[in-house]
């Protein structure tokens, strides 16, 4: 049996299926203890039941994105742990990124299913698993204090902290983005010696697609009042950009 394999095993299936189920059972706990609360302080229940049934519609196809992400990362991780990263806590985005960096960090080049060990797979597991704990650890030990600090006025000796967290999220966006673009270029300009422009240039078009057609979501939502199109946004943005990125291939 090869690594893949294994890693696509009935056994790995069943440890993470039984934690994801778990987490399944605990949100439609508290669903029902927040309708239940929510009947209790005299909220109408019809309105309650299209607020499900709403929020229930317009999770579908952002949730789209996180598929890819699973279908991305199981080529060569197999699917449960994609499945089950992506579907308690984990971030698109994060762990494609840490699970590229520790895979370049014990030797493989890049996630490649073909050159997967079992050495390889537990070092990437528990660099993705360990480094995204943190934001539970600190919500446990420093939510409330954060709370209490945004109900108080700023110029009541508030800090202001919603905003700040408003951009540092940016900031952080706009790093990590930077980061890879910056990545791309130079391996575009200078594969084969400096400056020579004979690297790959598909994941620049690519980025090209992407912003093209996140600008044209901004653009719906800001400018025509279409604010339903935000929720689709990402996932639409991958989707062309991906679509673009096989066609681009295929012509070259």
């Amino acid at each position: 049996m090869s690594v893949l394999q294994t890693l696509s095993s009935a056994p790995m299936y069943l440890v993470c299926g039984v934690i994801i189920l778990f987490v399944a059972a605990l949100c439609v706990f508290f669903m029902i203890r927040a309708y239940r609360a929510g009947i209790a302080i005299g909220m109408d229940k019809t309105r309650l039941k299209r607020t499900i049934t709403s929020s229930a519609t317009f999770t579908i196809l952002p949730s789209v994105g996180i598929l890819l992400g699973v279908i991305a990362l199981s080529g060569s991780l197999g699917t449960p742990l994609p499945w089950l990263r992506l579907s308690v806590i984990g971030a698109l985005h994060y762990e494609t990124q840490v699970a590229e960096a520790a895979a370049e960090a014990v030797g493989l080049p890049g996630l490649s299913a073909s050159a997967m060990t079992y050495e390889a797979f537990t070092t990437i597991a528990l660099l993705m698993s360990f480094c995204i704990i943190w934001g539970m650890v600190f919500s446990v030990l420093f939510t409330k204090k954060y709370l209490n600090k945004l109900k108080t006025p700023k110029k009541s000796g508030g800090s202001g902290l919603a905003g700040f967290g408003d951009a540092a999220m940016t900031a952080m966006f706009i790093g990590l983005v930077s980061a890879y673009i910056a990545s791309y270029i130079g391996d575009f300009a200078s594969k084969n010696g400096l400056f020579s422009f004979t690297g790959d240039w598909l994941p620049l078009a690519v980025v090209v697609i992407a912003g093209a057609v996140m600008a044209v979501f901004v653009w719906l939502a800001e400018k025509k009042n279409a604010q339903w199109v935000e929720s689709f946004s990402i996932a639409g943005s991958m989707i062309v950009a991906m679509a673009g990125a096989v066609i681009i291939n295929g012509l070259r």
